[in-house]
């Protein structure tokens, strides 16, 4: 019986009852707003930064658009990896690591930074085949000082970690075959876990 129930609510039999593009938009809305709300109570809490800007469009891929090959899991880790690490290396050779961050004033070597920082995003991620545009928002937040410090980072990290098992839980039980760590076609298999 209980089978019954979760065949009948998954994504696939809703949208054949309903008009796909409005089950859609409330399948992305629901789900991407309760995971940033979990993110910011955990945030609230633990007075760390588990929500930050780029953290929205993430949402919104793994639930708007959970087969496209930049929302796969390993996509979303490791892009937003290669952002705050390109950040953070842009911070350090250009003496930022410690300086408070002033949107007003955009100093040349914060100016610097994030382009540093934006081209080694662009630049890696389609090179290690990892492309997340979200994380050219992530780089930026680093660069511009926003979480700069290795504390900040790490939690960032984590939280990109929670969305994306948030996103495999709550996809897979609507019964999407939202991959489990690679992107699915060419270079990925998707389901198989590799």
């Amino acid at each position: 019986m209980a089978r019954n129930v979760l065949a009948r609510l998954e994504l696939a039999a809703v949208m054949d009852r309903h008009d796909p593009s409005v089950v859609r938009a409330v399948y992305s809305a629901l789900n991407a707003g309760l995971s940033l709300a979990v993110m910011a109570a955990l945030a609230h809490f633990s007075h760390a930064p588990f929500l930050f800007p780029s953290l929205g469009p993430t949402a919104f891929l793994l639930f708007y658009t959970p087969m496209a090959p930049t929302a796969s899991p390993r996509n979303t880790v490791y892009g937003h990896l290669v952002g705050v690490l390109a950040g953070y290396l842009a911070l350090t050779l250009t003496g930022l690591r410690d300086a408070s961050p002033d949107l007003n004033e955009i100093s040349w070597a914060r100016l610097w930074a994030c382009a540093i920082a934006l081209g080694l995003t662009c630049g890696l991620m389609p090179l290690l085949g990892v492309a997340h545009p979200p994380a050219a928002a992530t780089t930026l937040i680093v660069a511009l000082g926003l979480l700069r410090t290795p504390l900040q980072l790490t939690v960032v990290m984590i939280a990109v970690v929670l969305l994306v098992a948030q996103g495999l839980a709550v996809n897979r039980l609507a019964g999407i075959a939202y991959p489990w760590w690679r992107p699915p076609g060419p270079g990925g298999s998707g389901g198989s876990g590799s």
